[in-house]
């Protein structure tokens, strides 16, 4: 395989580039807000920047099974953490934008503007469930779960649709963009069909088939 044709200097090489490939999009977003870049509503631009990265990296992280399978190389796998780890970043980095710059840490702005924005409702629902996947997202938690640690990450699915969701809800005018990552996820969700149904089917149902 190619992973035995790669020595551990050069493994490291790579993934250092793509870590800071990952990097590459929030340091233009930093540069951007620190240059005076964003437009006429910066706390808006960076709502929509930081949340579409959130979306992106969590896609290319479902990306990352379907492309082991295809391409039958186990490489892919060996980044998926990484993707899921700069998932949460940027999923964090959303979350600060509104708790900090739109609600400015205030209790009070956010009991008044959640109930009446239920995009907000469902995006903190998505990173709370985010969070454990973090959390639990090394080797050795892995271990220390066992099948838990599996079941406790296909919740990834049920972010990513609340993640496309909330941008729907979010989106006013234009659609297309959401439409796109909608697609996008559901071919990635095809693929998993039968761990889905799996989930979905209630086991009295499976006991007697």
């Amino acid at each position: 395989m190619v992973r035995k044709k790669l020595s551990r200097i050069q493994w490291g090489v790579i993934k250092t580039a793509v870590f800071i490939l990952c990097l590459l999009p929030f340091m233009a977003i930093s540069w951007d807000a620190v240059n005076n870049l964003l437009g006429p509503d910066p706390i808006q631009t960076l709502h929509f920047r930081t949340g579409d990265w959130t979306l992106r990296f969590l896609l290319i992280t479902l990306t990352m099974s379907p492309l082991q399978r295809l391409l039958k190389t186990p490489i892919p796998i060996r980044f998926r953490r990484m993707f899921g780890l700069f998932t949460f970043f940027y999923a964090s980095t959303h979350m600060m934008v509104w708790l900090v710059l739109d609600q400015s840490l205030s209790l009070d702005n956010m009991l008044q503007d959640i109930p009446e924005s239920p995009y907000i409702i469902l995006g903190l629902t998505a990173y709370s469930l985010l969070i454990p996947l973090a959390i639990t997202s090394t080797t050795g938690m892995m271990r220390r779960l066992g099948r838990r640690w599996t079941v406790l990450h296909r919740t990834v699915y049920l972010i990513a649709v609340f993640g496309v969701i909330h941008f729907f809800w979010l989106t006013k005018l234009d659609y297309q963009e959401p439409l796109i990552y909608s697609l996008i996820l559901g071919v990635l969700l095809a693929f998993r069909w039968r761990i889905l149904k799996a989930i979905f089917t209630p086991k009295s149902a499976i006991s007697k088939t």
